[in-house]
């Protein structure tokens, strides 16, 4: 829009320039044929009341006076030649009449001669002004020629140059404003008619299927933008409904899959239960002197496999219901140390830069976070190593308090790494591989982070990172 202001402004200033400059000239011209009838008009009345005969050598005489006074009166030099171009009589004090004057070009006494109205105007520049030279043939009261009369006339550029130079100044101050006013009028317009569109640019941008997305309640003034409310608040319609598909279909999904699991970590010990009470069964003999250390053998090995099958359903169960999230403000290095209290292994140690980080968050949720991680890194160290050692370890950084759990355990094989985090994975003979699972959800929920370091043979380090409250 202001590109096309500009492109206007300066196709309107060069016509301007071009319609001074042409009215201008219309005027210096009518200008001089005004002079012109004046000072004719004045010569002919000399004529018609002198005392001297009407020929072309008298002329001299005639206007030896009159000349001066008809120049003075009228504002511009005259001359007076014979029809031949010779020079008779000039108003310029200075100038006298010898056999040097310039005549009259032979051109120009021919167009003289051949025109109508034996009058010819001649347009030279002399040292970059315009000389306009008015040649018209002096006659009798008879209309016979005397002579030829000259008007030379200088074209005063100065008056128009002037008013064009104020012209482009008022044009440009117009425009200027013009472009100002064009600003703030698209700058409204645009705010006004991209107001809805921001509301709906806003509204896609906040769009997810994780959540519960608004419809755009607002009318506006175009059919265009109003289809395209009415196709997002469609769009909003149908993602809900997919999401609420997508939701059932991946809880059904979970669930069939925990179901399976659980039903799998169910049968290993009703397996060896079976076998044993089979076993007992058939070598049952009441008179045997070793029955009392049997039937000890025989109880040892079912209660084993009932609290291998309690602690799945222990497992299933926290997973299955979370309890709510208690948010308190707690100091976490007291936190830490009161969790790691409930372990009586020798070789834990606890290490803190500060006695006091704050945060806000679940006491007990973190107390499980710790021993979860404190006894996964109980169980990667086997038995039979000769020195155990777990680092439990928590400082500040930036706005962030970070919990690290580092053992010197067997570490996690690298084949296993990218799945450490899985509901269902697990690298030990038992359980059902919930804990890490669980954890990880619960620092996500606090908007922390848990990564983990390890070495095979050497042992791993687990990073839990939350946020803080200063």
């Amino acid at each position: 829009m202001v590109v096309l202001i500009l492109i206007a402004s300066t196709l309107l200033a060069y016509m301007s320039v071009i319609q001074f400059k042409n009215e201008a000239r219309s005027y210096q011209q009518e200008r001089m044929e005004r002079k012109e009838d004046a000072v004719k008009e004045h010569i002919n009345y000399v004529l018609a009341n002198t005392t001297y005969p009407l020929t072309e050598r008298n002329l001299p005489y005639i206007f030896k006076d009159k000349i001066h006074e008809l120049a003075d009166i009228h504002n511009i030099e005259i001359n007076i030649y014979s029809l031949e171009g010779k020079l008779l009589k000039s108003s310029k004090a200075s100038f006298s009449i010898d056999s040097i004057s310039p005549p009259i070009p032979k051109y120009v006494l021919k167009l003289v001669q051949s025109s109508i109205e034996k009058r010819y105007i001649d347009i030279k520049n002399v040292e970059g002004v315009k000389i306009r030279s008015s040649y018209t043939q002096i006659k009798d009261d008879k209309f016979k020629p005397l002579g030829i009369l000259n008007l030379p006339y200088a074209e005063d550029d100065s008056f128009y140059q002037n008013e064009i130079q104020e012209f482009l100044i008022r044009l440009s101050q117009v425009y200027l404003l013009m472009i100002l006013i064009s600003f703030g009028l698209a700058y409204f317009l645009a705010s006004y008619i991209t107001k809805t569109l921001k509301t709906i640019s806003d509204k896609i941008n906040e769009t997810s299927l994780n959540q519960k997305n608004e419809k755009i309640v607002i009318e506006a003034n175009s059919r265009e933008i109003n289809s395209l409310i009415n196709a997002y608040n469609k769009m909003v319609d149908k993602l809900e409904e997919s999401a609420t598909m997508l939701a059932q279909s991946e809880r059904e999904q979970a669930w069939r899959e925990m179901a399976k699991q659980v039903a799998h970590e169910i049968k290993n010990p009703l397996t060896p239960m079976r076998l044993t009470v089979q076993s007992f069964e058939r070598k049952f003999d009441e008179n045997d002197p070793n029955l009392r250390q049997k039937l000890n053998d025989y109880t040892k090995t079912l209660i084993q496999q009932i609290d291998t099958m309690t602690a799945v359903a222990s497992a299933f169960s926290n997973f299955a219901s979370m309890p709510a999230q208690q948010n308190e403000t707690l100091n976490v290095v007291e936190v830490v140390e009161f969790s790691l209290d409930i372990f009586n292994e020798d070789y834990i140690h606890f290490y803190s830069d500060e006695e006091e980080i704050i945060t806000i968050m679940d006491r007990t949720q973190l107390i499980r976070i710790i021993t979860n991680l404190v006894k996964n890194a109980i169980q990667s160290i086997p038995e039979n190593q000769n020195e155990k050692s777990i680092h439990v370890t928590v400082k500040q950084l930036e706005n962030q308090v970070q919990i690290a759990v580092t053992d010197n355990g067997i570490g996690i094989p690298p084949e296993f790494r990218d799945r450490i985090f899985e509901p269902k994975f697990t690298t030990k003979t038992s359980g059902m591989g919930l804990g890490l699972g669980i954890i990880k959800n619960i620092i996500e929920n606090y908007k922390g982070t848990i990564t983990f370091e390890t070495q095979v043979a050497k042992g791993t380090t687990f990073i839990v990172s939350l946020p803080i409250l200063k």
